[in-house]
């Protein structure tokens, strides 16, 4: 029996050449009592889309928020009420873990995503995330991954979300001992500032969220670095009205990095506003995360900065104003967890050099400093000199300086 073998046709066909432009538009709002009835900035932003019917909302409400804003379901369920018009909250407001916590329990996704298939929301409904950057990534997550796609509305409530974390584009949970290994790119469809949270901030949460504008500036803009480093002492004394203008900064700058760097997406291995965040992110696991992100991320950013000047990148002058800058502020910037250990050890801190490099794909890139304000890529490190800024950041914190608050 002969079985024939039918010859392979060539084709010749060209291939289909594909692109997809899209364009995201989202509006970052600052204002002060956002539940307040005579504040229309929350209704506004679901009317802009200009539909006749109410748009149902349902909210997801940081439950570290409610014992210092104990009237704020209250609020919440008011306002609704007075702009019934405009949106319908379906059900009662879902509370949660804060803190990075929200990023360990995959149960809570499931939980939210419950959530909206009870109140029946659709791609055009409305998800409320009320809380601190951890939080508001966790709740991200869940509304991109609802319908591929739930209208967000991130209402920030620390220094931190409101000036880095809840302004951007990312969102993403914690798995595998990894940061964020979990997550989407997915723009909210608002960000609502209101600088009355900040009030009730403890002094840990006040001072995190400093960091990641002493982080932008350091690698974007000298003169903001320079108004930090002159209000140092106002900023850790806790005063309103700088810390506003810092954030507005910071978000600014985040922002257009966003918009304007090609690459909003991180689809290369380039992430400059990660500058200092390969040892952060590190540091947080390591500790069992009771470091804040952003008391890892100041401590990241003084060991770059170190590695930076022993590298002769960075003049020494500039060096000891960044260390300087950070000790004004409060921060610590050692703890034992970044003691060296052998490369092999599961607990080694150059292990996040790897998974930072695993997160972003493609070779190892980190940004250092030539300047203050003035970033500069590498692909390659000497750990050795690692070791030796993990040397120096170890004896500066024998020597903490005490920030003194004059008080009336």
């Amino acid at each position: 029996m002969t079985i024939g073998i039918k010859q392979k046709t060539d084709l010749n066909l060209e291939p289909i050449h594909q692109c997809v432009p899209v364009t995201f538009r989202y509006n970052v709002h600052f204002t002060k009592g956002l539940f307040e009835l005579d504040n229309p900035l929350l209704a506004q932003a679901i009317a802009s889309e200009g539909d006749a019917e109410p748009k149902k909302v349902i909210a997801v409400v940081d439950g570290g928020l409610l014992r210092f804003h104990r009237g704020l379901l209250g609020k919440l369920a008011a306002y609704s009420e007075h702009y019934g018009d405009i949106l319908t909250l379906m059900l009662e407001p879902m509370i949660v873990l804060g803190g990075e916590a929200a990023k360990n329990e995959p149960m809570l996704l499931e939980q939210i995503h419950k959530l909206i298939d009870s109140a029946g929301l659709c791609r055009h409904s409305y998800i409320l995330a009320i809380g601190g950057g951890a939080m508001l990534d966790m709740v991200g997550y869940a509304a991109a991954t609802a319908h591929r796609g739930i209208r967000l509305i991130r209402i920030p409530t620390t220094v931190l979300a409101q000036n880095d974390s809840g302004v951007g584009v990312k969102n993403g949970i914690n798995a595998f001992g990894k940061k964020n290994f979990l997550g989407t790119f997915a723009p909210p469809h608002a960000v609502l500032n209101d600088f009355d949270f900040l009030t009730t901030l403890n002094e840990r949460d006040w001072r995190s969220g400093v960091a990641e504008a002493v982080k932008v500036a350091l690698i974007k803009d000298r003169k903001f670095f320079e108004y930090i480093q002159t209000h140092a002492q106002a900023i850790a004394c806790r005063d309103m009205d700088i810390m506003q203008q810092l954030i507005y900064r910071c978000a600014q700058l985040h922002l257009q990095h966003i918009a304007t760097s090609g690459d909003p997406f991180e689809m290369g291995s380039s992430r400059p506003l990660d500058f200092g965040h390969w040892a952060a992110h590190r540091l947080e696991h390591l500790t069992n995360y009771s470091l804040r992100h952003g008391e890892a991320v100041a401590i990241g950013i003084a060991l770059d900065s170190t590695y930076s000047y022993l590298a002769g990148l960075l003049p020494a002058s500039h060096w000891q104003q960044i260390i300087n800058t950070l000790k004004a502020l409060g921060f610590t910037l050692y703890v034992p967890e970044l003691a060296p250990t052998q490369p092999g050890n599961s607990r080694c801190l150059f292990r996040g050099l790897t998974e930072f490099r695993e997160h972003l794909g493609g070779e190892l890139t980190l940004m250092l400093l030539q300047g203050i304000g003035q970033g500069i890529e590498v692909h390659e490190v000497d750990i050795s000199l690692y070791m030796q800024a993990v040397s120096i950041l170890k004896q500066l914190d024998k020597a903490k300086q005490t920030v003194t608050c004059r008080l009336g």
